[in-house]
């Protein structure tokens, strides 16, 4: 059984966000590897996708690492969020199907309820499922790609504080989502602006720990025990 390098990619994508790998820790093939519980050759893969996207760089002489990007990078980030989520939204409101729409009413009411009962986690969880799902009924599955990457890349180097109001924050999404169903792409548009600029206070940089080699689980940039990929759905 060959695990797919897309595996092994989003395995070492989620342990660089989540902080597992600290920045700037080194990234062996083999600890890799060992970690996941796959051979060499789709890590070697994941490495070359991960270091296009910018969660990974090359040293001379040391080899892959985490990358270690910069405020003014993280700042930029922010502001290709601002450009990029309102055409996406313009985008779903010209191309967006049936199931898009039910979908993401069917995500704005789980979200409006869920800030109802103050479950912060799901209201957490159901946003990444909107703005997903709202990027999705773009219809160009470029656009779809950078939003990704990009929100992936704001959670590893942001803190996003929970907002003091979320039953206003799904009721923007619900605003936004009306646009798209009517076909409005300016209104969504500027909605979609609106709450992005809204939500750029609740950012703060993470605190960046001094990179320890990834291959030292005691004390250092591993913080958690290994554990395979989800092969479920590899075929033989």
């Amino acid at each position: 059984m060959r695990i797919p390098a897309h595996s092994v990619c989003t395995a070492i994508r989620d342990d660089i966000v989540t902080g597992v790998f600290a920045r700037g820790s080194r990234l062996t093939e083999e600890q890799l590897a060992r970690r996941y519980g796959v051979s060499r050759v789709p890590v070697r893969e994941a490495l070359r996708t991960l270091e296009s996207e910018g969660f990974v760089t090359t040293r001379r002489h040391v080899g892959a690492c985490v990358a270690e990007p910069t405020e003014q990078e993280a700042a930029d980030l922010l502001e290709m969020r601002t450009l990029l989520e309102p055409l996406g939204a313009a985008r779903a409101a010209q191309r967006r199907t049936d199931a898009h729409l039910k979908v993401l009413r069917g995500l704005v009411r789980l979200g409006q309820d869920r800030a109802r009962r103050g479950q912060g986690e799901d209201v957490r969880s159901l946003g990444g499922w909107f703005h997903e799902t709202l990027a999705q009924a773009s219809g160009s599955p470029a656009l779809t790609a950078l939003l990704t990457q990009l929100r992936h890349k704001i959670a590893w180097m942001y803190v996003v504080d929970q907002p003091a109001r979320p039953a206003e924050v799904w009721a923007e999404y619900g605003a936004i989502v009306d646009a798209v169903a009517r076909g409005d792409a300016e209104r969504a548009r500027a909605l979609t602006t609106l709450h992005v600029e809204r939500a750029l206070s609740a950012h703060r940089l993470r605190r960046v720990e001094r990179p320890v080699p990834a291959d030292r689980p005691a004390g250092g940039a591993v913080r958690t025990s290994q554990h395979r990929v989800n092969t479920a759905s590899v075929r033989n």
